[in-house]
């Protein structure tokens, strides 16, 4: 009515003002385990005792969303999400080990295990299906207009995304407010029951992704589930709905919007789902391989297919992958530092070719690569410091004489840095010798490593003795021995002495040294002399 009246006012016809477009809101269907067929064993034992405490409360609780999609189609999910009707005060207040926490979607997090055992089951209260139109829109983001949404329910950014949206409302509307038709189920353990409002099941059963009501509304709303879409795709196997793909590259500007650490969060998902290779294959697709991730445009751009840098980026897509399908852990500072190694090595070659020692051109190269492709986001700190560990460990591997082998593989990261020299050396020529010998010395005995060191020592190409040993040849010798005349008497008396300083100068026997064929510098490979330049 206010609306109509405004209209009115300023002279404009009803007719021409386009009306909002609303979600459907769908039809209950409550579809027995006899249809669904969702196998108990695959369920998680702390999920299940989630719901079953809010539902002995009194509430209503389901899980819902990808796990329940997950269980339709056989897999077992990684992360169980519970939806209730119960509000976080309320959730909270059933569990010892719970924590409200969000502010754009507030949400409870309750705890069980602890340490590296622990798991997060994430409880949301259902919440309302408001008409866009009708929430308030504020100037800005997040960031910069958290003063003006903090006391708001529900508010939108000038192109209609939601900043702030924590309205409770019933189960049908909390549905209509998903994303996909398949992420809007809802799974009851103890009846074995799926709630479905919006044929979920069939599409499921189908392997299509469907958006909820108009695509381009809902991309507007959360431009993320651009992204989401595409991982789902490349995760699942699923196709993607022709109406809901079909927007995708025009809305995809929609992403500058939003907060550079919630893009980084969702370009880690993208690519440590176990579906890597699969998801950069679909950003090709649908046009979202430039412009999107500042790091994957490090890689995308600068990486053609079949060039050295995509090979090793390719390899470690596909060692990333296959960890994740063994269920083995996977760090996203391992992954980074594979992603952005040819930047920092660019770099530091630049800088040494400046003439900058090598270590610090090191640690300038790799701050810079921290500037321009990562920024300032929430977690940085720690990331930076594994990622810095990875990289700076790397010239120390040609270091393989003295104590530097022992000292090296004490580190802490030492696993993960000889990993990504093992990657190094799959994509590189020259270095599958080096990758072996380090992984003999970190799994050998106290003898098998001094047997390697020693291995290196006789290898390396021997370098002019000391002139300390000189000397003390020469006072031994008798005299005439070697048959030739003498060099000029300063020769010795510059040598440099053991410990890199120079020799005392003392009167000695002259005597002729040997042809100096052998005479090298040390390499980087032998006894750990000063620091390495990068390897290509």
């Amino acid at each position: 009515m206010i609306r109509k009246f405004i209209n009115k006012l300023l002279g404009k016809d009803a007719a021409q003002t386009p009306a909002p477009v609303r979600i459907p809101l769908g039809q209950r269907v409550e579809v027995p385990v006899a249809e669904h067929g969702i196998n108990p064993r695959l369920l998680d034992d702390r999920a299940v005792k989630v719901v079953t405490t809010l539902q002995d409360a009194g509430y209503e609780a389901y899980i819902v969303g990808g796990a329940v999609r997950d269980l339709l189609v056989g897999r077992r999910p990684k992360d169980f999400d519970v939806a209730t009707n119960a509000t976080p005060e309320q959730v909270k207040a059933l569990f010892r080990r719970a924590f409200i926490i969000g502010r754009r979607f507030q949400i409870v997090h309750v705890i069980h295990g602890r340490g590296r055992d622990h798991e997060v089951i994430e409880v949301s209260t259902f919440r309302a299906y408001l008409d866009p139109a009708a929430a308030e829109p504020v100037q800005g983001n997040e960031k910069t207009a958290k003063s003006a949404i903090a006391h708001k329910q529900h508010a939108v950014d000038a192109s209609g995304r939601v900043l702030r949206d924590n309205v409770w409302g019933p189960q049908i509307e909390d549905a209509a407010r998903r994303d996909f038709t398949v992420n809007a189920m809802y799974y009851d353990p103890r009846t074995q029951t799926v709630i479905d409002y919006h044929q979920g099941l069939k599409d499921a059963k189908g392997q299509v992704l469907r958006m909820i009501g108009d695509p381009e509304t809902r991309y507007r709303e959360d431009p993320v589930r651009i992204l989401r879409v595409v991982r789902f795709a490349a995760k699942l196997g699923f196709t993607i709905d022709a109406r809901t793909q079909q927007p995708i590259r025009a809305m995809s500007s929609l992403l500058a919007n939003v907060p550079a650490s919630r893009l980084f969060d969702e370009m880690v998902k993208l690519l440590q789902t176990g579906h890597a290779v699969a998801s950069v294959a679909q950003l090709k697709v649908h046009g979202l391989d430039r412009g999107v991730f500042p790091v994957l445009d490090a890689v995308l751009a600068q990486a053609p297919e079949g060039s050295d840098r995509w090979k090793f980026i390719l390899l470690a897509l596909q060692d990333t992958d296959r960890r994740v399908q063994e269920g083995k852990a996977v760090a996203p500072s391992f992954l980074l530092a594979c992603l952005l190694w040819h930047d920092v090595l660019q770099g530091w070659e630049q800088r040494r070719a400046q003439g900058e020692p090598a270590t610090p051109a090191l640690s300038q190269a790799i701050d810079a690569v921290f500037d321009a492709r990562i920024g300032d986001i929430s977690g940085r700190g720690k990331l930076a410091a594994d990622m810095r560990d990875i990289w700076m460990m790397q010239p120390r591997f040609e270091r393989r004489g003295g104590r530097s082998p022992y000292t090296l593989v004490e580190q802490p990261r030492f696993r993960a840095g000889y990993d990504f020299l093992r990657l190094r050396a799959d994509a590189e020529s020259g270095l599958a010798d080096l990758a072996e010998w380090w992984e003999d010395f970190s799994l050998g005995d106290e003898g098998e490593r001094e047997a390697l060191v020693e291995a290196v020592r006789e290898q390396a190409p021997r370098t002019r003795r000391p002139a300390r040993e000189a000397v003390r040849d020469a006072a031994v010798r008798p005299a005439g021995e070697g048959g030739d005349e003498p060099e000029d008497a300063d020769a010795d008396a510059e040598a440099p002495s053991a410990d890199g300083g120079e020799a005392p100068a003392r009167k000695r026997r002259r005597r002729r040294r040997k042809p100096a064929g052998a005479r090298v510098e040390s390499t980087a490979a032998g006894q750990g002399g000063g620091d390495t330049g990068p390897a290509a």
